[in-house]
C-alpha cells in the first residue's frame, strides 16, 4: 500500500458521519491540574490506569473513531499487558498522537504565541508509527485582543501548521490541523467570527503553498463563541456564526471538521454541535474532538478509585453517545437526565 492509500484508509476509518475523536493528549501539567480537581496525584501509574480505563470503555468505538494520545500513553499498557494503541484499535478506534511541544511568545508580535516541535518531527513520526499511531495533531493558539492576532502572528502560526501537515502526509500520517482561537477575554461573538475567518484563510493559504492534500487531513477549529468573560451565546447563534465563517474560510475538499470544545462545558459543547448539524447541510462532516467536554464527567466519577471504573466508563460512554446524536442533529437536552 502506498502512502496515499494509507492516508485514505485512515481517513476512511475516522470519517464515517457518526463518530468523533476523543482528545486524551493532555500534557503533564494539564493532566496534573485535572487530577488535582478530584484529589488525585498525577503519577505515571495513575495516568496509565486512567487512560487505559477510558480506552477500555465497552462500546466506545460505536461513537468514537479516533483517540489523540500523549507521547507517554503511546508506550503504556493496560492491566492485561496490551499496548494502549492496540486496546483502542480493538474497538475500531484509530490511535493518534499529539506531536507539538508546547507554545511560547512569538518574538516581534506582542501578545501572540507560537508552537514548538518541528525539529526532528519526521524521525519522531516514524517512531510513533511503529508504536501504532496513524494520525497526528498539532495545535496553534490565537489570543484575541484589539491588537491580536497580528499579521505576523497569523502568518507564522499558519506556516507552522502547514509545515507540520506536509511532513505528516509525507510520512503516511493523517494530520489534524488545530488553529485554536482562544475564548479568554471579553470579545464579542462578532469579533470571534472576524478572527476565526482570517485565521482559517491564512491557514489554508499556507496549506496550499506546502502542497498539503486537503482531502487527506482533518481540521480541528474553535467554534465561534464570545469571550468567556461575556454572557454565553445560545446554541443557535453559535451555529449561525460558526457556519457562516466556515463557509467563507474552509474549502469543501476537507472531509471532516472536528471541533474542539475550548472551555465549553460538556452539555454546552454537545448542544452547540447539535445546533450546527441542525442548521443546514454542510459540505463537511461536522463532528467533535473533545477533551474535557468528554472526560470531565468520567474524571469526577472516577476520583482515583479503581472501584469507580465502571461508573467512570458509563459517564464517558454517555457523553460519547450524546455527541454522536448531536452529529446527527438528534440530541435533546432531556437526554442529559437519562441514566
Amino acid at each position: 500500500m502506498n502512502i496515499s492509500d494509507e492516508l485514505q484508509a485512515t481517513i476512511g476509518d475516522m470519517v464515517d458521519g457518526r463518530r468523533g475523536i476523543l482528545a486524551a493528549d493532555e500534557s503533564s501539567g494539564t493532566i496534573a491540574k485535572r487530577f488535582a480537581s478530584v484529589g488525585v496525584e498525577s503519577t505515571e501509574e495513575h495516568r496509565r490506569f486512567y487512560r487505559s480505563m477510558l480506552l477500555g470503555t465497552e462500546g466506545l468505538g460505536d461513537y468514537v473513531s479516533g483517540v489523540i494520545l500523549f507521547e507517554e500513553t503511546l508506550g503504556q499498557k493496560d492491566d492485561r499487558g496490551r499496548p494502549l494503541p492496540e486496546v483502542a484499535w480493538g474497538q475500531g478506534i484509530v490511535p493518534g498522537i499529539k506531536v507539538d511541544k508546547g507554545k511560547g511568545p512569538l518574538p516581534g508580535a506582542p501578545g501572540d504565541m507560537i508552537t514548538f516541535g518541528l525539529d526532528g518531527l519526521e524521525e519522531r513520526l516514524q517512531g510513533y508509527r511503529e508504536q501504532g499511531a496513524r494520525f497526528a495533531k498539532w495545535r496553534e493558539v490565537y489570543p484575541v485582543s484589539p491588537c491580536n492576532p497580528t499579521q505576523l502572528g497569523l502568518a507564522a502560526n499558519a506556516e507552522m501548521l502547514a509545515r507540520y501537515a506536509a511532513v505528516c502526509q509525507s510520512c503516511g500520517m493523517v494530520p489534524i490541523v488545530e488553529p485554536e482561537v482562544l475564548m479568554d477575554g471579553d470579545h464579542s461573538i462578532e469579533r470571534s467570527a472576524e478572527v476565526n475567518e482570517v485565521v482559517w484563510h491564512e491557514v489554508f493559504h499556507a496549506l496550499h503553498r506546502h502542497g498539503v492534500v486537503l482531502e487527506l487531513m482533518i481540521l480541528k477549529p474553535s467554534m465561534v463563541t464570545p469571550g468567556k468573560e461575556c454572557a454565553k451565546a445560545p446554541p443557535e447563534q453559535v451555529a449561525e456564526y460558526t457556519m457562516r465563517s466556515l463557509r467563507r474560510g474552509v474549502p469543501a475538499a476537507v472531509p471532516s471538521i472536528n471541533f474542539l470544545s475550548g472551555g465549553q462545558g460538556p452539555e454546552e459543547a454537545t448542544a452547540n454541535l447539535n445546533a450546527l448539524n441542525q442548521l443546514w447541510h454542510a459540505p463537511w462532516q461536522l463532528s467533535f474532538s473533545y477533551g474535557r467536554a468528554l472526560q470531565e464527567p468520567a474524571l469526577k466519577a472516577w476520583e482515583g478509585k479503581s472501584g469507580n471504573a465502571g461508573r467512570a466508563r458509563a459517564a464517558l460512554h454517555k457523553r460519547a453517545r450524546l455527541n454522536h446524536l448531536a452529529m446527527l442533529g438528534e440530541y435533546e437536552e432531556s437526554m442529559e437526565k437519562e441514566s
